[in-house]
């Protein structure tokens, strides 16, 4: 063989031969983007573990704060867009919405929002179509089910204050539901409306002077912020309430009837999941919640001078003491 062929050869040869392990470049790790971390979302990353993932190796989180405000939640979903990260996570209707408005590419896995349909975050529930998709708390008549739980542990109910967020593009749902049904649950609604921390308080005294009986309340992320003073406010006046979330009742409200959280931020994960494996979130119909759960704090309504019957505590799923 001739010195230049070999030199040649030998040339293309090296062009062709494998990096040495410790020059080849890591796996890239994918990235999901969580907008308002809390406790509740434990349950998610939980789910992403047993199915597989483990932060560090095999993804990682980013995470944005917003605390339900709406210009802060625009903000910090435009920064995950910008970081950049594979996939965004959002609990709630406003959280969903900024993140939608911040990326037509980025795949959203929207968790227990209101009515997403309603609120413009996806055209139909069985086929999502762009960017968007995940899980509703909307079940049937879930908002006069929990005025009808009321009425069975205080038959003479007939005024309910419902509070409700205009910020919150789901809430009209709500309202429509509850106004629909009224008539047939026999009570009149007293609708409290409060968009902002400023107004709590006024709303609040105000709602006092048209005597309500009860009060009922979402789980809008903004209004979670101030559950704990809410929650004080129902056993200052001695008045009963039930909430969406379980939570709350754990945190000193009297009921609670709705979706399971955990079983929803759960079955994000599972979407989450299926994206990371190549499916498109156009191709992920929105599902609904198919686990409800009912609470009831016994310490609570002993503070309020209500007592709960038998029959209705044999149907409870979580008696707290």
């Amino acid at each position: 063989m001739r010195r230049r062929d070999f030199i040649s050869l030998a040339g293309g040869a090296a062009v062709a031969w494998p990096l040495p392990l410790s020059a080849q470049q890591p796996a890239k790790i994918p990235r999901v983007g969580i907008i308002d971390d809390a406790p509740r979302w434990n349950a998610f990353r939980h789910g992403l573990r047993d199915l597989g993932y483990l932060e560090g190796q095999n993804i990682a989180f980013d995470y944005g704060y917003g605390d339900g405000v709406p210009e802060r939640l625009d903000e910090a979903a435009a920064q995950l867009v910008r970081r950049p990260v594979d996939i965004i996570a959002t609990y709630g209707t406003a959280a969903s919405f900024s993140a939608k408005q911040a990326t037509t590419t980025v795949p959203i896995v929207m968790i227990s929002v209101g009515d997403p349909v309603r609120a413009g975050l996806v055209p139909s529930l069985a086929r999502p179509g762009g960017n968007v998709t995940g899980n509703t708390i909307l079940g049937p008549d879930i908002g006069a089910k929990r005025i009808q739980l009321v009425k069975e542990i205080i038959p003479t109910v007939s005024r309910v204050a419902f509070l409700w967020n205009p910020n919150n593009a789901s809430h009209a749902a709500y309202l429509q539901e509850l106004r629909v049904a009224a008539p047939g649950l026999g009570v009149k609604l007293l609708f409290v409306e409060v968009g902002s921390s400023t107004e709590f308080d006024s709303a609040f005294a105000a709602m006092l002077n048209e005597r309500p009986d009860a009060f009922a309340m979402t789980g809008d992320p903004f209004h979670q912020l101030h559950v704990g003073w809410i929650i004080d406010f129902m056993a200052k006046n001695r008045l009963p309430a039930v909430y969406q979330l379980s939570e709350n009742v754990r945190a000193g409200g009297l009921m609670s009837y709705g979706a399971s959280q955990p079983d929803l931020f759960r079955r994000g994960a599972g979407y989450v999941h299926r994206i990371l494996q190549g499916i498109k979130p156009a191709d992920l119909p929105v599902e609904q919640p198919v686990k409800f759960e009912l609470v009831i704090n016994l310490k609570t309504a002993k503070g309020i001078g209500l007592s709960i019957p038998e029959s209705f505590l044999l149907r409870v799923d979580e008696v707290i003491e």
